[in-house]
């Protein structure tokens, strides 16, 4: 079946379909992972776009249920330069093709994800049309112009559970409530093997709500999307903020700048891949991290409470920071990987210890 993908500045790529027919609309961004995707399929940072992936060959191992990081494929469309059809691995359940159509995901081959990759480094990300139903570039460029975007638009609720879950493991020492902007599954898993009890909430949480639950600390996850809007995550952020500790990634890390008055900025293609450099201040380390954003904290606005910890090597984008006094830290990378480097796995001990102090 053909395909079409088109972009807001007028580029038109064809292909063949891969995953369901139809037709979407997404924010076009591109994904450096050399594997792992079926979590990035299903993060729910990716909920509003469409993911292109720079490396060539995608779909070679399958895909298996214990991969997902969440119920379902969360992305508005899937590009590829070549899809593999016969997976070899003896964890596959489905090929990535009968996956995507299963789930209703529309997805591309055969196009050049590498002019692709090179118009959204140099353009930005930017809206984008994919189709397997209108094949007239003029039109499907038309649509992708006519799309509104993302800038502003409360994606956080389309992905938050509709009501508190928990997630323990025998022996846990500590009790963790986990405020889902999109929390991916690995997260939770890396705090219950640090032996937390977590209590995944809602996103509209209240501040009142979480610490009636009686908490050790407060975990602030990843999500999609533009964090100005989550007027709420900010205002309940404010409120804990010298209850508990509290540690937060990704879009907490950004809900947590903007509960502290920091300046939040839209990066020109964001970060989306296994491979960010970034440096730990304290120590000169190097870490490789997993990372998928399109939004940064501006240094220069952290007030003086606040002092970064990590930096992007790339970019210079605050990539960690912390409270000089309280028990409060973030950081924008993945540190619990899926797909990614395991660099920064230390950070669920470290959240751990802080929890301990505080309740000693």
């Amino acid at each position: 079946m053909d395909a079409l993908v088109a972009l807001a500045d007028g580029t038109v790529f064809r292909g063949a379909a891969v995953g369901a027919a139809g037709e979407a609309l997404g924010e076009m961004v591109f994904n450096t992972s050399m594997t792992g995707y079926q979590e990035i399929l299903t993060d729910p940072s990716y909920a509003g776009q469409m993911v292109a992936m720079t490396y060539p060959l995608i779909g070679n191992y399958g895909v298996n249920p214990e991969d997902e990081e969440s119920a379902r494929p969360q992305v508005r469309g899937f590009l590829v330069k070549e899809c593999c059809r016969r997976p070899s691995n003896r964890r596959a359940t489905q090929s990535l093709p009968e996956y995507l159509e299963a789930h209703g995901v529309i997805a591309v081959e055969g196009i050049d994800t590498r002019q692709l990759t090179r118009r959204v480094r140099i353009h930005g990300v930017m809206n984008a049309a994919i189709s397997t139903e209108d094949l007239t570039p003029e039109s499907l460029v038309a649509k992708a112009r006519a799309w509104a975007g993302l800038e502003g638009v409360d994606l956080v609720r389309e992905v938050s559970c509709a009501r508190p879950y928990e997630v323990s493991a025998p022996n846990t020492r500590f009790h963790v409530v986990a405020f889902d902007y999109g929390i991916k599954r690995n997260i939770v898993r890396k705090l219950v093997e640090e032996g937390c009890r977590v209590t995944v909430v809602p996103a509209t949480t209240t501040a009142e709500e979480a610490l009636a639950l009686e908490p050790d600390g407060i975990f602030l996850s990843n999500g999609p999307g533009d964090p100005r809007p989550l007027h709420y995550a900010i205002h309940a952020c404010k409120k804990l903020i010298g209850t508990r500790p509290i540690f937060g990634i990704c879009l907490g890390h950004e809900i947590l700048g903007l509960a502290f008055g920091a300046e939040i900025f839209h990066l020109k293609f964001g970060h989306r891949g296994g491979n960010q450099p970034i440096k730990e201040q304290a120590t000169g380390r190097i870490l490789i991290t997993a990372e998928n954003h399109g939004w940064g904290i501006a240094g220069d606005s952290l007030p003086d409470c606040l002092e970064p910890t990590r930096v992007n090597l790339n970019d210079g984008c605050v990539e960690g920071m912390h409270h000089r006094h309280l028990p409060i830290f973030s950081i924008q990378c993945h540190p619990e990987a899926s797909p990614g480097p395991h660099d920064s796995f230390h950070l669920f001990r470290y959240f751990t210890e802080l929890m301990e102090k505080h309740a000693a």
